[in-house]
């Protein structure tokens, strides 16, 4: 490593009890095939519950850009560089990875933030296949986009379009970044004609959808059911959950039309299904959706570049390092917030 790098630095670290402390943590070095960032922005995400509120031995963080300031042996990216860290540390070598589903890896070496150390710490040391290189024209908050937002919420626009080519209708569970995300991706990949239905029970976000084209349903004020109605629709040709809550899954079953879908994408609770009467008559489906793949990264990039204003309005809240316990109490606590990030 350069000189310029210190030897160890002080790091965010989740001891839980909805507390966040600092510590000193050494700066590890690059080994072969690996990069060293110093991270410049991380995006909060309602997965990182769990660290926040029981605690984890890793730093979190797993929407993290940054910029390589030490390089391994064997790599061939530029010192300088700005890119955005793909969660998930594919191996690349097996089949899922060799047919571009580095998503569903069958070996995967971890996940950044969950059992490696993520971007909450100035510093994070990756693997090179999983850094996207972004140009010098977005900002690193602006980088921080590509991932949960657009990734996760384009992949589950793809998976839609997988299940059925004459979507009119899409119903989305949950206005959080996610939700916030799958409407803009849907907007953006499908066209802004298409209606998209979005529920919550938060007025702030159901607002921020509202700007983002989306109808908004609050079920905290009528049924789904009532609420789709008074759009003007007797049901929706696709559904995308968000909330990982199964009432609010089976709820979506009900809504979905012949042909219909619903696409999970939210971790957490089940479904109950009568097989016959909910899937096989209907010819509806049930289908998970998990992450993105590192190969959709290219297209979300044009895509930012295009609809670069339209998509920085779910970014709504920014905070240096040092308000970072703020920072997670705004976001899990009152919900009124789109896409929270952390700049270094």
């Amino acid at each position: 490593m350069t000189n310029t790098i210190p030897s160890s630095c002080r790091t965010p670290f989740f001891p839980g009890n909805k507390e966040i402390k600092f510590a000193e943590k050494t700066v590890p070095e690059p080994q072969t095939g690996q990069l060293l960032l110093r991270v410049r922005a991380n995006a909060l995400c309602g997965s990182e519950r769990p660290q926040f509120f029981e605690g984890t031995s890793v730093t979190p963080g797993h929407e993290a850009t940054g910029i390589v300031v030490a390089a391994g042996h064997g790599t061939r990216t530029p010192e300088g560089t700005t890119g955005a860290v793909f969660l998930m540390d594919f191996c690349g070598e097996c089949r899922s990875c060799r047919l571009g589903f580095t998503n569903q890896c069958l070996q995967k070496r971890g996940d950044m933030g969950f059992n490696r150390d993520g971007g909450y710490g100035h510093y994070e040391l990756i693997h090179e296949n999983i850094f996207f290189p972004v140009p010098d024209e977005f900002s690193a908050t602006e980088a921080t986009l590509l991932l949960d937002v657009m990734g996760t919420g384009g992949h589950a626009v793809e998976r839609c379009q997988l299940m059925r080519p004459d979507i009119e209708s899409l119903l989305i569970i949950g206005a959080g970044p996610i939700g916030l995300g799958v409407l803009a991706m849907a907007k953006i990949i499908l066209g802004h004609q298409l209606k998209i239905l979005i529920t919550d029970v938060i007025p702030y976000r159901l607002e921020l959808a509202e700007r983002l084209g989306g109808l908004s349903i609050n079920v905290a004020q009528t049924s789904l059911n009532a609420g789709i109605k008074a759009r003007g629709l007797a049901s929706v040709d696709m559904a995308v959950d968000t909330s990982g809550k199964q009432a609010a899954r089976q709820e979506a079953v009900n809504s979905l039309a012949q042909r219909g879908s619903l696409i999970c994408v939210g971790h957490g609770e089940g479904l109950a299904l009568q097989i016959s009467r909910d899937v096989i008559a209907p010819e509806r489906s049930i289908v998970g959706s998990e992450y993105f793949r590192y190969d959709e990264f290219p297209a979300n990039l044009r895509r930012l570049r295009q609809h670069r204003t339209y998509l920085n309005q779910i970014i709504t809240h920014r905070l240096g390092i040092d308000e970072i316990q703020r920072a997670f109490e705004v976001f899990f606590f009152g919900g009124e917030t789109g896409k929270v990030v952390i700049e270094q």
